[in-house]
């Protein structure tokens, strides 16, 4: 069945999102900031509002914004989402990147006008979205969870209900951290395969279709063989996360060593000026470290991810 839907925050992953949403069939209103990012969902016949206020009567409203005061803005500040004095959306699922006590503040706020809050990170970007396999962890009540579940898998291939609260944000701290360990023992035995003898490219084909490849070895290949650092995700944005995951490791007393590694070798790399480009970047740090140049193979790589 068609749900009347509000978007709010149209970057580049909100309206791959939105436009998902748009195809499964749902009746989809969009608000941004910057009306200009709305337009290629206008030209599919999307109504673009005017201020967050105006979803209001919607039945779930997504919010996908780039912290934590832009949250609190759409939803309370001038002509936010719950400012309407006879209507607020039933359900607000919030994506966007915020810290915990911004979360818990943002359900409280949606509580006091009788409006259930889930939050729902996600794993992905608009390439992963275009193909299907974005997936999400989701956090609030369970029943409101059940009740939007059909409508979260339209986003994607993966929704799991992690737990009450704000839950889902720390296990979307503990995804990124290890994607952090990931790329640098990654980076580390790329090159010295490299420097053994054979290319990345070779490498990186064995080690994809061994046990040890997946989804995530695959769709880095390119940017580690041919040193296309298009961003997706970027260092200064990795090492927030690793202090995030700090902190909530000494509050719940759990050591992390890989993670303290891991997150020095990647604050160096910020320090370095590698700040704008994609985290893969830390290949170059390594190469550097090593004493080895490394230029583009230049050969065609598949990253999986591949639109149906």
């Amino acid at each position: 069945m068609s749900t009347r839907v509000g978007w709010i925050g149209t970057g580049r992953m909100g309206v791959a999102l939105a436009g998902r949403l748009l195809d499964a069939g749902h009746d989809v209103a969009v608000y941004n900031r910057t009306r200009s990012k709305t337009e290629s969902l206008a030209g599919r016949g999307v109504k673009v509002v005017d201020a967050p206020v105006d979803l209001a009567d919607r039945d779930v409203v997504f919010i996908m914004v780039s912290g934590s005061d832009d949250l609190t803005h759409v939803l309370t500040g001038d002509g936010g989402l719950l400012t309407h004095s006879d209507a607020a959306p039933r359900i607000v699922i919030d994506s966007s990147t915020v810290s915990l006590a911004a979360s818990a503040e943002a359900r409280a706020e949606a509580g006091f006008r009788g409006t259930e809050f889930l939050a729902a990170p996600v794993s992905g970007n608009p390439k992963v979205v275009r193909a299907g396999k974005l997936t999400l962890a989701v956090s609030g009540p369970r029943e409101s969870f059940d009740e939007v579940r059909d409508l979260l898998l339209a986003l994607g291939r993966g929704v799991t209900y992690v737990g009450e609260g704000e839950v889902a944000r720390l296990v979307k701290i503990c995804h990124n951290v290890f994607l952090g360990v990931m790329i640098q023992s990654l980076t580390e035995i790329t090159l010295l395969a490299e420097r053994g003898g054979t290319t990345r490219a070779a490498f990186l084909e064995f080690l994809n279709d061994s046990v040890l490849g997946s989804t995530f070895t695959k769709y880095k290949t390119p940017a580690l063989v041919n040193l296309d650092f298009t961003p997706t995700f970027t260092m200064p944005l990795l090492s927030k996360d690793f202090d995030l995951a700090y902190d909530a490791a000494h509050e719940l007393a759990v050591p992390m060593p890989l993670a303290t590694a891991a997150a020095q070798i990647v604050a160096s790399a910020v320090g370095a000026g590698h700040r704008d480009l994609d985290f893969a970047t830390l290949i170059l740090e390594q190469a550097r470290r090593a004493g080895m140049t490394i230029e583009p193979e230049n050969v065609q790589v598949d990253d999986g991810l591949s639109t149906p």
